[in-house]
């Protein structure tokens, strides 16, 4: 049902209203990411990132032996 142009909505009004305070907040947080020092992982860090990868490749592979071994295409 199309009673009104969109750009009568009240609908349409709020999301203007959201996106103008969302570029704003947008640049204010690109601006303090450009303020931030780098600072290396520490090493607990690298071996939480080296586990959850190879946690995540193992059991990819046994989902995929999984699904050729019990689940056969033709």
């Amino acid at each position: 049902m199309d009673l009104l142009p969109r750009r009568k909505t009240a609908a349409c009004r709020i999301a203007k209203g959201r996106v103008n305070n969302m570029d704003e907040k947008q640049s204010q947080l690109a601006d303090e990411l450009k303020k931030m020092e780098w600072e290396p992982f520490l090493p607990v860090e690298k071996k939480l990132i080296t586990w959850s990868l190879c946690i995540g490749v193992l059991s990819l592979a046994l989902l995929v032996w999984i699904s050729y071994t019990f689940f056969p295409g033709h």
